[in-house]
C-alpha cells in the first residue's frame, strides 16, 4: 500500500492502526496500515501531549475532553485547508 506524506498532497486518506500487535515496518513505513514510520511517530507524540494534559490537569470528565479535542481538530483542519485554497 502507497501511502501519501506531508509534502506529496495536501489530502490524503488517513488510514487506522491496528494495534501494535499488527505493525510490521519495512523501516520506512507499516506494512500493515501503509502509514509512514514519521507519521505514527508525530501522532504517538500528539497523542502523548493530550494524554498528558489530561493527566496533569487531573480531568475527571476524559469522554469530554477528548470530544472537544475532535471537534476543536475538525474545525482546525478545515479552516486551514479553507485557507490554504484561497488565492
Amino acid at each position: 500500500m502507497n501511502r501519501s506524506t506531508p509534502s506529496d498532497s495536501p489530502v490524503a486518506r488517513f488510514q487506522p492502526c491496528q494495534g501494535k500487535d499488527a505493525c510490521r515496518d519495512n523501516g520506512e513505513r507499516c506494512v500493515t496500515c501503509g502509514r509512514s514510520l514519521e507519521e505514527i511517530a508525530r501522532l504517538r507524540a500528539a497523542m502523548d501531549a493530550l494524554a498528558g494534559i489530561a493527566m496533569d490537569f487531573g480531568y475527571d470528565n476524559v469522554e469530554e475532553y477528548a470530544a472537544y479535542v475532535a471537534r476543536k481538530l475538525f474545525k482546525t483542519v478545515n479552516h486551514r485547508r479553507e485557507q490554504a485554497s484561497q488565492p
